[in-house]
C-alpha cells in the first residue's frame, strides 16, 4: 500500500491548521468584541461578520480556476502571504466601518488560500489513499477548531485583550505562509484538448445538486459559528462554557473523521453523508429545544459527530464527479456553496436574534439542516451515483 503520511502531505496539514488556528481564534469573539468596542447591534454585527464569507464567495470560483491554470505552490504562498498580512488591519481599525471593510477584504485571501492549500494537499496524496487522506486532512480544521476557540476565550477572559489575540492570529498566520513555502507539489502535465473557456473553469456545474445541499448545511453553521458565543454570555451565563461548546464541537469532529476514514477508503461516500447529516439534525434539535446547559454541551457533540462524517464525504463526492484537472474548481465549488450557506446563515441568524430573539435564529438553523437531510436522502444520493466518474 502506498505510503499515505508523506513528507508533503504533513506541511500541507500543519499549513491549514494554522490557517484556521489563526481564523478561529477569532471568530467567536469576534461579535462580543463589536459590541463592547463599537456599541454594535445584532443586525449589524450580522452584517459586518458576513462582508469576509461575501468576499471568500466572490474569489473561490477564481481561485479554482486559477489553481488549476497556474503552479499551485506558487498561488498557495501568495495567497497565504496576503491572508497573513491582513490582520494588521485588526490592529489599526478605528471604527466600525473600518473594521468592516478590513474583515471583508481578508475573506479574498482566507477564500483563495483554503482552496489552494486543500488542492495541493490533493495532489501529494497517492491516487489510492485519496479518499482517506482528503478525511484525514480535515482533522487539521477540526484540531485548529478544538483548540483555537477556546484559547481565545481564555485568552481574552485572563488579559482583557483584544489586541493580543489580534497579535497572535498574525504570527500563527506568518507560521502558516512559511509552511506553504517548503511544500513541494508533483509536476502536473497539461491536459490537452481542455477548453478554453467554460462554466466549469469557476464552478463544477455537474455536482449542482451536492452544491444546493451543502449551502443549506452551511446556513446552519453559520449561525452557530457566529452566535453561540454571544448566547451563552447573554443567555445562560457561560463565557467559559463556549470554548467548551468548541472544545466538544471539535472533538466530536475529529473522533467521528478518524472513525469515517475506513469506510471512505472503502467508498463508501453517501452512506457517511447521509449518516452524519441525521445525527447533525439531531444535534440542532436538541440545541433548539434548549432543554438545559447539559444540552448545550451534547448538541455540540453531535453536531461534531455529524459534520465530521457528513463534510469529507461530501468532498470527496465533488472530488469523484469531478476531471483530475477539475480538482481545484470542484475543491473551490464545494467552498463556495459552504460560503454561500454560511453568509445566508450569518445574516439571517443577526436579523433573527436582533427581532426575534435567539430561539428563533437556532429554529431556524434545525429546520435548514433537517430540510438538507431530507434532500440528501431523497435526491441527492441518486444524483452522485448517476454522475460519479470512474
Amino acid at each position: 500500500m502506498e505510503k499515505l503520511w508523506n513528507r508533503n502531505y504533513c506541511i500541507a496539514m500543519a499549513g491549514n491548521f494554522m490557517l484556521f488556528f489563526s481564523f478561529y481564534l477569532l471568530t467567536p469573539l469576534l461579535p462580543i468584541y463589536l459590541d463592547a468596542r463599537f456599541n454594535a447591534d445584532k443586525d449589524i454585527i450580522g452584517l459586518v461578520l458576513s462582508g469576509y464569507v461575501v468576499a471568500a464567495l466572490i474569489v473561490r470560483p477564481f481561485s479554482g480556476f486559477i489553481v488549476d491554470s497556474f503552479n499551485r505552490r506558487k498561488v498557495l504562498m501568495l495567497c497565504f502571504f496576503f491572508f497573513f498580512i491582513c490582520f494588521t488591519g485588526y490592529v489599526g481599525a478605528g471604527t466600525l466601518l473600518m473594521f468592516a471593510i478590513v474583515r471583508t477584504i481578508h475573506g479574498l485571501p482566507f477564500g483563495a488560500t483554503t482552496v489552494a492549500n486543500s488542492t495541493v494537499a490533493i495532489d501529494v496524496l497517492p491516487s489510492s489513499r485519496r479518499n482517506e487522506g482528503i478525511g484525514y486532512y480535515g482533522l487539521s480544521n477540526n484540531l485548529a477548531m478544538a483548540i483555537a476557540p477556546s484559547a481565545g476565550i481564555w485568552i481574552y477572559d485572563v488579559t482583557d485583550n483584544f489586541m493580543l489575540l489580534f497579535w497572535i492570529s498574525l504570527v500563527v498566520a506568518l507560521l502558516g505562509f512559511w509552511c506553504s513555502t517548503a511544500i513541494r507539489v508533483p509536476h502536473r502535465k497539461p491536459v490537452e484538448g481542455k477548453p478554453h473557456l467554460s462554466m466549469d473553469h469557476f464552478f463544477l456545474t455537474r455536482a449542482w445538486l451536492l452544491a444546493v445541499n451543502i449551502l443549506l448545511f452551511g446556513i446552519c453553521w453559520g449561525v452557530m459559528a457566529n452566535y453561540v458565543a454571544l448566547y451563552g454570555k447573554e443567555v445562560m451565563g457561560i463565557t467559559d462554557g463556549t470554548g467548551i461548546f468548541f472544545a466538544l464541537l471539535s472533538g466530536g469532529l475529529f473522533v467521528s473523521r478518524l472513525y469515517g476514514a475506513k469506510s471512505l477508503r472503502q467508498g463508501r461516500l453517501s452512506e457517511n453523508a447521509v449518516e452524519g447529516a441525521l445525527i447533525s439534525s439531531v444535534g440542532y434539535t436538541l440545541f433548539a429545544l434548549a432543554p438545559g446547559e447539559w444540552a448545550f454541551y451534547v448538541s455540540a457533540l453531535l453536531i461534531g459527530l455529524g459534520n465530521g462524517r457528513m463534510y469529507p464525504a461530501f468532498l470527496n463526492m465533488f472530488i469523484s464527479v469531478a476531471r483530475h484537472d477539475q480538482r481545484g474548481t470542484a475543491n473551490s465549488s464545494i467552498l463556495t456553496s459552504w460560503d454561500v450557506g454560511m453568509g445566508i446563515g450569518i445574516l439571517l441568524g443577526g436579523v433573527l436574534t436582533q427581532y426575534w430573539g435567539f430561539s428563533a435564529a437556532f429554529w431556524f438553523t434545525a429546520g435548514s439542516q433537517i430540510a438538507g437531510t431530507a434532500l440528501l436522502i431523497a435526491f441527492t444520493r441518486r444524483f452522485f451515483i448517476r454522475r460519479k466518474l470512474a
